[in-house]
């Protein structure tokens, strides 16, 4: 048995793990294994040592006398009462400290158990707590950790590309948008009652520093036949 509580990164891998066995248990479950079957991508060997810490595998990891009968009990509290039984043994120091509260301890006091005790830094004493967390839901003995699974894509999936529009044509859009609004508030001229209205409309020209006299009377000509005439409408 190792000296140090074993650990993985998330619940996902060992929970699917546990449930791949109790439906069939290959002669000998390696990390190839694993691969194959798509469960703990890059945690397989982290897996592994936690099945052979709770003496679900062997040092070979050939499945061990005690868990044949266990994960061969079909009903889920028959066996999770004998996997408990496993768990228990298995970290004994931390039950011989807390008794049966030990299922339930809080998150903090069972990081600060695995970091006096293993010598472990503060992320890794926080993966025992929480591998430890782990085991207890499966033995039945605590909730279960929600595990989030991201869907495969399919073959024939289709990326999905959001385009975004260029700045100008926001600009022309809203501009139209406020000549039509500009339209709806005139006077209607069959009506007997015409509304007061006032339009102000601000102007800001940016004249270029070496531009000569000609540059100017130009811009000047533009604005004046496109926005005062109307010309350029």
């Amino acid at each position: 048995m190792a000296d140090k509580h074993p650990y993985t990164s998330g619940p996902g891998g060992l929970v699917q793990a546990v449930a791949q066995l109790r439906k069939s248990f290959p002669a000998i479950v390696s990390a190839e294994t694993l691969k194959k079957l798509e469960i703990a991508p890059n945690n397989e060997t982290y897996v592994l040592n936690i099945l052979r810490f709770v003496g679900v595998l062997d040092a070979e990891n050939k499945k061990t006398s005690d868990s044949a009968q266990i994960f061969n009990k079909h009903e889920d509290e028959e066996f999770q009462l004998s996997f408990a039984k496993l768990v228990e043994k298995s970290y004994h120091e931390l039950f011989a400290l807390h008794g049966e509260g030990a299922w339930t301890l809080p998150l903090n006091k069972l990081i600060s158990f695995f970091r006096n005790h293993d010598s472990t830094s503060d992320i890794v004493g926080k993966r025992q707590a929480t591998t430890f967390q782990t085991l207890a839901a499966l033995s039945g003995k605590a909730a279960a950790t929600p595990i989030q699974v991201t869907p495969k894509p399919a073959g024939n999936s289709t990326k999905v590309t959001k385009t975004v529009k260029p700045a100008k044509a926001v600009a022309a859009k809203m501009e139209a948008s406020v000549a039509q609004r500009a339209d709806q508030l005139k006077p209607n001229s069959d009506s007997t009652v015409t509304p007061p209205m006032a339009l102000t409309v601000r102007v800001e020209i940016n004249l270029p520093a070496g531009g000569d006299q000609k540059t100017y009377d130009a811009i000047f000509k533009s604005i004046r036949e496109n926005l005062l005439n109307g010309n350029g409408v």
